[in-house]
């Protein structure tokens, strides 16, 4: 999933990450738009989110990545949707994770990157908005690479009754 250079002090091994779905009262999916430090040609979109610090919780670091990324602090943080295990390259080295993707609501639309790391200031070039529909039709490269599709039936559906275990992405 090459999604995010959250830590820059990850040094291997499977990084335990929490990330967001978080939609506004139109049900558009916030995403980040990141690239390869050295290369902003070599890029994509992503949900907010990132490694636990410390001894804190996946849901204490998906609200905390979400306010250090974006600003967005009034949140209503909900179930967790899927879990998915990647690996990908990405600032010279092999990031292997264990991701939750827990649903978040909120009416706070305007964003703002408050906290960022060194190396996410070198590879994330801001956020947008997506309705599902042009998340549909986007030709731009999207992790996890279903989401589109995920979206539009969780907006069907509603939330699972348990979290789903998406497919394995190893670039």
């Amino acid at each position: 999933m090459r999604a995010e250079a959250s830590q820059d002090t990850y040094e291997g091994g499977l990084r335990k990450v929490a990330r967001v779905v978080l939609l506004d009262p139109d049900d558009r999916i916030l995403l980040l738009h990141g690239h390869e430090p050295d290369d902003p040609t070599d890029d994509w979109w992503f949900t907010p989110g990132g490694g636990l610090e410390g001894d804190e919780t996946r849901e204490q670091a998906a609200v905390r990545e979400l306010a250090e990324e974006t600003g967005i602090t009034e949140v209503e943080l909900g179930p967790v949707l899927w879990r998915r295990m990647c690996s990908f390259p990405f600032a010279g080295r092999r990031w292997d994770q264990d991701e939750w993707y827990y649903l978040a609501r909120t009416t706070q639309t305007a964003t703002a990157a408050m906290a960022l790391t060194e190396l996410e200031r070198r590879s994330v070039a801001g956020a947008r908005w997506w309705t599902c529909q042009e998340l549909t039709r986007a030709h731009e490269t999207v992790y996890p690479t279903r989401l589109a599709e995920l979206l539009r039936r969780l907006l069907d559906e509603g939330p699972p009754a348990g979290p789903v275990t998406l497919d394995t992405e190893i670039v």
